[in-house]
């Protein structure tokens, strides 16, 4: 009656605490798995139009294959998107 349904979250980005994200990129040049773990009070910035963004360049450890990631985020933190330009994401069902 009066309870909010809450959005489903993104297969992408795994919540590991109420402050702490994480999502895994894979690197369209090699395959390379990479691993970025990001929180809300130091690398979620606000967006322009509202909610919040996190962005981030990252290069593989192997074979130095480099891309950007995008996370939008809305105004009480779920993820609305993810883009990821040089690899792709890792669902978290795929996650060993």
């Amino acid at each position: 009656m009066f309870f909010r349904r809450k959005p489903p979250a993104s297969p992408y980005v795994k919540q590991d605490d109420p402050n702490t994200y994480r999502l895994r990129l894979r690197t369209k040049r090699h395959g390379d798995v990479v691993e970025l773990r990001f929180t809300k009070s130091a690398n979620i910035g606000t967006r322009d139009e509202g909610g919040y963004v996190f962005r981030k360049v990252f290069v593989s450890s192997d074979h130095f294959d480099r891309g950007e990631v995008t996370v939008v985020f809305d105004g009480r933190y779920n993820v609305t998107s993810v883009e990821v330009d040089g690899g792709d994401a890792v669902p978290v069902s795929e996650w060993t």
